[in-house]
């Protein structure tokens, strides 16, 4: 059971969110304006966006904070779409944001589910990663040497440890073994901060899409256009807690601080705000994940095989779930955009032949589609394979005083999301 109580969405539309009267904290300098609704205004309501919220409010008290979600419930694209994995840091340059967030961002979010005050449920299952022949052997020697010199512990397994742990596993060239690995509830831990925000005085705005950004002269915040993200009467009397009465399709907010965190659609918001020669592109690479109804056979670790460079991901391998369900996947098809979200039956041969690589046991017929989740990349430069290392761009902008964008935030982002609340602050405030 939860440690953290359940959150209560006071307030669920713009207009029915009164601002907090507390003394505001000023960001910059004397000159900033404070003649505005909020101090932050976070775009995005996902793991990212409800980690930023959390941290600030948190670390700021004497601030105002709203996260403005367009779907009428936090956590409902990327977040709820993927394998809820603690990732170690290993995949990545040293240099790397992804590095260096994974790194901090893992250890945040052990103690945060470990404290007797959340008591979010997380398992560290470790993780092996399996090479077949002599030249994945020699990329798991090199990830092997780059995770010692980032402090991550990784270990090359003896035969005997591999048969008698996981008889199942076939790994004919070797196994290195991430102990750090683990997973976690992602629903519950997205209720814990959900219930820390709002505790701490935050506000939360369902089914508001943002519609246009304007900036507010030199240090004068941001002009945030809003509209209903609801369809009918339903949505509308939902979005602002059942009253049946007003127009909520449109209004406007005036913040400080703009934080852009809203992941498949982080690149659109950027667009409104930043000149045309700094407009970004995204790139959406789905994965379809596969369920799996036998009750053998059933590994007790997670499963990854070698990495391949310039997949886009990480191959199909194999995670549990809290209760120890497996499930695989997720595979990689690059697609126009982000609400292709059907499995296709034509995934499942390559899935099935993939799987059948490092668990040899496993039962065809017992493998099934489950659903699907598109990463939030960013396109590369022209002339380079689309599935190139992007590391994550997190950034206060140029003459944007104020203004922090997140952009192509996949994964490592669950495991990140705690360090990029503490990077945005740091941005912030200095």
């Amino acid at each position: 059971m939860l440690s953290c109580p359940p959150a209560r969405i006071r307030s669920t539309t713009i207009r029915y969110i009164r601002r907090n009267q507390r003394r505001q904290e000023r960001l910059f300098s004397t000159s900033t304006n404070t003649n505005v609704d909020f101090t932050h205004a976070i775009i995005g309501g996902g793991i990212v966006g409800l980690s930023i919220a959390r941290h600030l409010s948190l670390t700021r008290p004497n601030t105002t904070t709203i996260l403005l979600e367009r779907h009428p419930a936090l956590g409902t694209e990327t977040t709820s779409r993927n394998s809820e994995v603690i990732h170690a840091g290993l995949y990545y340059p040293p240099s790397s944001l992804k590095t260096r967030l994974c790194i901090r961002g893992k250890h945040l979010l052990y103690d945060l589910c470990a404290s007797p005050a959340h008591n979010i449920p997380h398992r560290r299952t470790g993780k092996w990663i399996l090479a077949q022949d002599a030249e994945q052997l020699d990329r798991l020697q090199r990830m092997h040497e780059h995770a010692a010199r980032l402090g991550v512990p990784t270990r090359f397994l003896a035969r005997g440890e591999i048969a008698r742990r996981e008889p199942d596993v076939r790994a004919r060239a070797g196994v290195l073994e991430s102990p750090s690995t683990g997973i976690v509830d992602s629903h519950a831990l997205m209720a814990c901060l959900h219930a820390e925000f709002e505790g701490a005085g935050g506000d939360v705005a369902l089914w508001t899409a943002v519609s246009r950004i304007e900036k507010v002269g030199v240090g004068g915040g941001y002009r945030i256009y809003t509209r209903s993200a609801g369809t009918g009467r339903e949505a509308r009397d939902s979005a602002r807690g059942g009253e049946g009465e007003g127009d909520e399709d449109e209004a406007v907010i005036t913040a400080e601080a703009l934080i852009n965190a809203a992941g498949h659609n982080a690149c659109a918001i950027s667009n409104m705000l930043l000149p045309s020669d700094r407009h970004v592109r995204p790139a959406y690479a789905k994965g379809t994940y596969f369920s799996y109804s036998a009750s053998s056979p059933k590994p007790r670790t997670l499963l990854y095989p070698a990495p391949k460079p310039g997949l886009g991901g990480l191959g199909t391998h194999l995670t549990l779930d809290m209760t120890g369900q497996v499930r695989f996947g997720p595979d990689v098809e690059w697609v126009d955009g982000p609400e292709d979200l059907v499995p296709r039956l034509g995934r499942l041969e390559d899935a099935v032949r993939e799987i059948q690589e490092y668990l040899p046991g496993v039962r065809p017929e017992a493998i099934g589609l489950d659903y699907c989740g598109v990463r939030p990349k960013l396109a590369v430069k022209e002339g380079e394979d689309r599935g190139a290392f992007r590391d994550f761009v997190i950034r206060e902008e140029e003459c944007f005083e104020g203004f922090v964008n997140l952009l192509g935030i996949e994964s490592p982002g669950l495991t990140s999301a705690l360090a990029i609340g503490e990077m945005v602050e740091e941005l912030l405030y200095g």
